[in-house]
C-alpha cells in the first residue's frame, strides 16, 4: 500500500480517467462504485471474502442497473445479497424523479407555463437548459417504465386495498382545472404493500371507480377481503358491484370529519374525545354498546351528528371481522393519506401541471420507487395472520 502522503496512485487513475471518452463520467461511474462497495459492506456486516462473526448476510453477484444522471448514462454494476434486495441509496432518490421533473420543465415551457417559474423550477433542480434530445430521450424511457408499472400483471389476492383520490391543478385544453387522480394501494399475501394503481378521472363517478376496478380485474385481480375508502356514493355502490364478497371499510377518520361538522367549535372537544372511544374498543359488540350509550347522551343536543353517526356506524366497523389485523392498520386510509402528502410536496413544487400526461409521469415516478421500497421493507401485515384469515375464509366457504 502506498504511503498516505503519496499521491501516485491518485495521478495514475486521474490519468485512466483523461483517457476515458467521457473524463467526467468516468470518475463518476468510479466513485459510485465505490460508495456502493462501502454501503452493501455495511448492510452486509462484512467485506467481500471476509470471513467474520459480524457477517449477516452473503453476496450473490451483481445485477446491471442503467443510472441517468446529468452528465450521462452508465451502467451501474449493484451488488446483489442473497436474501432481499439492494437499492444504491443515489439511485433511489434521484433516478425516476429526477427525469419526471425536467420532462415537467420541458412540457411547461412548451404549454406556455411562467417562464419565472419554470426557470425557478429549474435552477432549484440545478438545471440550466434542456435540449430537445435530452427531453425526447428522457420522455421515450420514462413513459416507457411508467407504461409497464401501470399496466403490469397484478396477484389474484389482495386481502385488502386502499382507495384515495388526489386533486391537483393540471391545465387541461387552456384551462386550469382540480381534477382527480386515483391512487389504489394493496396488502400483499405475504404482507408487503404495493402500488396497484394511479388513474386520471375526470369526473368521479360510479362509472369512472367501475372503470378502475375493472382495469385492476383485467391485470389479474380477482379477490379481496376489504376496501378501505372514504364514503363517496360512486365508489361505494362500484366497491359492491366489482367485489362481490368484500366488506367495504368506511374511513372512520373522515366519518369522524363528517360527523364534527354538525357539533359548535366550542364543544367540539370533548365530543371528539368521547366519539372516538367507540373505534377504541375491543371487539364490535363493545363498539356498538358504547356508540349506543353516545348517541342517547347527544341525540337531543346534536340531531344532526348523531343521524350522521347511526347511518355510517356499521360501516365504519367493519374491520373488526379481521380481528388478527392490527385494527389500526386497516380502519382508515391513514396509509394512504400519508402518501398522498408526500406526492403533494413534490408536486407544489411544480403548481399547475401543463398536462395530464406529465402529472401522471411524475407521479408515477415517485410511486414506483415507493413500491420497490415497500417491497423490500419490513412487512405491514405477518403474512402468517393472512394465511390464518384465508384457511378460516376456505373452510366457513
Amino acid at each position: 500500500m502506498a504511503p498516505l502522503n503519496s499521491t501516485v496512485s491518485f495521478e495514475k487513475m486521474l490519468m485512466q480517467f483523461m483517457t476515458a471518452p467521457d473524463p467526467m463520467l468516468a470518475m463518476l461511474e468510479w466513485l459510485c462504485d465505490q460508495l456502493m462497495e462501502v454501503e452493501i459492506t455495511a448492510k452486509l456486516g462484512a467485506e467481500k471474502h471476509e470471513r467474520t462473526d459480524s457477517r449477516s448476510e452473503y453476496r450473490a453477484g451483481f445485477r446491471p442497473r442503467r443510472f441517468d444522471t446529468r452528465m450521462g448514462t452508465m451502467y451501474l454494476m449493484v451488488p446483489k445479497p442473497r436474501k432481499g434486495g439492494y437499492i444504491p441509496f443515489f439511485v433511489t432518490e434521484r433516478k425516476r424523479s429526477e427525469a419526471a421533473l425536467m420532462n415537467v420543465i420541458q412540457e411547461a415551457f412548451i404549454n406556455g407555463v411562467s417562464t419565472r417559474k419554470i426557470e425557478r423550477l429549474a435552477k432549484s433542480l440545478g438545471i440550466d437548459s434542456l435540449s430537445r434530445g435530452q427531453v425526447s430521450e428522457i420522455t421515450r424511457e420514462l413513459n416507457a417504465q411508467v407504461g409497464t408499472f401501470r399496466n403490469r400483471p397484478l396477484e389474484e389476492i389482495y386481502p385488502v386495498i386502499w382507495v384515495d383520490a388526489l386533486y391537483e391543478k393540471i391545465r387541461d385544453n387552456g384551462q386550469v382545472k382540480n381534477m382527480a387522480v386515483l391512487v389504489v394501494c394493496g396488502l400483499r399475501m405475504d404482507g408487503t404493500r404495493d402500488i396497484l394503481a394511479v388513474e386520471p378521472m375526470y369526473e368521479e363517478s360510479e362509472a369512472s371507480y367501475k372503470h378502475l376496478f375493472d382495469s385492476l380485474k383485467a391485470r389479474g385481480l380477482k379477490t379481496v377481503w376489504l376496501v378501505v375508502s372514504d364514503a363517496h356514493k360512486g365508489l361505494v355502490a362500484s366497491v359492491k358491484k366489482s367485489f362481490v364478497g368484500a366488506s367495504w371499510q368506511r374511513c372512520k377518520v373522515h366519518f369522524m370529519r363528517n360527523i364534527m361538522a354538525h357539533i359548535p367549535a366550542k364543544e367540539k372537544e370533548s365530543f371528539a374525545a368521547k366519539l372516538k372511544q367507540i373505534w377504541l374498543q375491543p371487539d364490535k359488540d363493545s363498539a356498538l354498546k358504547y356508540a349506543r350509550m353516545f348517541m342517547d347522551e347527544y341525540e337531543m343536543r346534536y340531531p344532526k351528528a348523531i343521524e350522521t353517526l347511526e347511518s355510517g356506524l356499521e360501516d365504519s366497523l367493519q374491520y373488526f371481522q379481521f380481528k388478527q389485523i392490527d385494527s389500526r392498520r386497516i380502519s382508515s386510509t391513514n396509509m394512504i393519506e400519508r402518501l398522498n402528502r408526500e406526492i403533494r410536496r413534490r408536486t407544489n413544487v411544480v403548481g399547475v401541471f401543463p398536462s395530464m400526461d406529465s402529472y401522471i409521469r411524475l407521479v408515477t415516478s415517485y410511486l414506483i420507487e415507493y413500491s420497490e421500497d415497500w417491497s423490500t421493507s419490513r412487512s405491514y401485515v405477518d403474512s402468517k395472520l393472512l394465511d390464518q384469515i384465508l384457511l378460516e375464509r376456505f373452510k366457513a366457504a
